[in-house]
């Protein structure tokens, strides 16, 4: 006699996928976040400061996800209503060095800006691979999906940026597509929000 009935397996299994899956995008996402922070610190860039504060945001978010895996509906809403929050820190952050850049100016060094929003984008591109199977699962992969395509846009941008930079020899392309990932981080915090408020609600 089995174990267990054919639903619950199913539903290991999937646990069990949906786990593997997370810890490969965990670790991709702490390794750059640190290699994408370390040069937007040299480059002096903002853009790509959002893109490794992005990174740090969404391996939290794979951790937190990890942990609710086995949980019952009501914990992964909660875990969900948590990640939107981290996104919306992510875009205030990027949002208040806009500010300070706009009162200090400076020339990022576009080279760095293109080369590491490409190393960028080809990581999230295997994060993106890895998690689109997950995508409608539940709440909580569904989140995890929403933070990870927000990735691939914001490493197109920064790429586009610095292509710009070089052109007008100015910061402003730089300003200007970090302002536009703080709206898309924006957008993604609300849609979290409001996902996981709603699965809340048919929770209790």
């Amino acid at each position: 006699m089995n174990g267990c009935c054919d639903q619950d397996c199913t539903l290991d299994q999937l646990r069990e996928r949906q786990r593997g899956t997370l810890l490969v995008v965990l670790g991709i996402n702490i390794v750059m976040f640190f290699v994408i922070g370390a040069a937007a610190l040299y480059g002096n860039t903002i853009a790509l400061l959002a893109d490794s504060l992005d990174n740090l945001g969404d391996a939290l978010t794979y951790g937190l996800s990890l942990f609710a895996v086995s949980r019952g509906p009501h914990v992964k809403a909660k875990v969900a209503l948590f990640k939107g929050g981290l996104i919306l820190l992510a875009a205030l952050v990027v949002a208040g060095q806009i500010v300070y850049k706009l009162f200090v100016p400076s020339i990022p060094v576009f080279e760095i800006m293109g080369i590491f929003s490409l190393l960028g984008l080809a990581a999230n591109s295997v994060c993106l691979f890895v998690l689109w199977r997950h995508r409608d699962d539940d709440v909580n992969m569904s989140s995890v999906w929403e933070c990870s395509r927000n990735d691939i846009a914001s490493n197109i941008s920064v790429f586009l940026a610095a292509g710009a930079v070089w052109i007008t020899h100015s910061g402003w392309p730089d300003v200007v597509v970090a302002l536009c990932l703080v709206v898309l981080l924006m957008r993604s915090a609300t849609r979290v929000i409001s996902s996981a408020m709603a699965e809340l609600r048919r929770a209790t």
